[in-house]
């Protein structure tokens, strides 16, 4: 256990309290939060790399933290309505389909070393946008419907683009042994 890990920790013991904060109406803190948990990443990350301090657990916990955070607020303003239900299934299913397929591999014995594909970051940070714009909208702006519908697409279709490499790049590895650094 060294620093980075335990900001992650930290970072995950902040998905609850950002649940709470949204489910209470308090959207604004609710974005404060978020981004502490963001710049919370960054650190972690730079004291990870510049000190030399990567971790197996933080090779694990880290994304973890990200998508525990992400599908929880997308989760939660599905719930109330201020994120289209129909996006937040996307983006959940893609997270799941992902971990299943890993966990396939790993059953069928043919475990592949995960790599994100350079659409997986773009989805990422689209997606990471995207929920902080809202949060921020229903904290600060009376209307952004534009906002919404814009946003909702591009998510949508990153997150579909993102979903197929990764599920083409599963199916390649689950037939020739090819790991996920080999895709596009």
């Amino acid at each position: 256990m060294n620093l980075p890990n335990i900001i992650t920790i930290g970072r995950i013991l902040l998905v609850p309290v950002t649940i709470w904060l949204i489910v209470a109406g308090q959207f604004g803190f609710a974005f404060l939060v978020f981004i502490i948990a963001g710049v919370g990443d960054g650190i972690d990350g730079y004291i990870a790399r510049r000190y030399q301090m990567k971790t197996q657990l933080g090779a694990y916990l880290d994304p973890l933290a990200d998508k525990l955070l992400l599908v929880s607020i997308y989760v939660s303003l599905g719930f109330l309505q201020h994120m289209p239900a129909w996006l937040v299934i996307l983006v959940a299913s893609r997270d799941v389909l992902i971990v299943g397929a890993v966990i396939l591999s790993w059953i069928l014995d043919k475990p592949l070393k995960m790599q994100p594909l350079i659409t997986s970051k773009i989805n990422t940070a689209a997606q990471i946008a995207f929920a902080g714009g809202v949060l921020a909208v229903l904290a600060w702006m009376s209307d952004a419907t534009w906002f919404l519908n814009i946003g909702s697409a591009v998510v949508a279709f990153l997150t579909v683009a993102s979903a197929a490499l990764y599920m083409r790049a599963w199916a390649r590895h689950m037939a020739n042994g090819t790991n996920m650094k080999d895709a596009p």
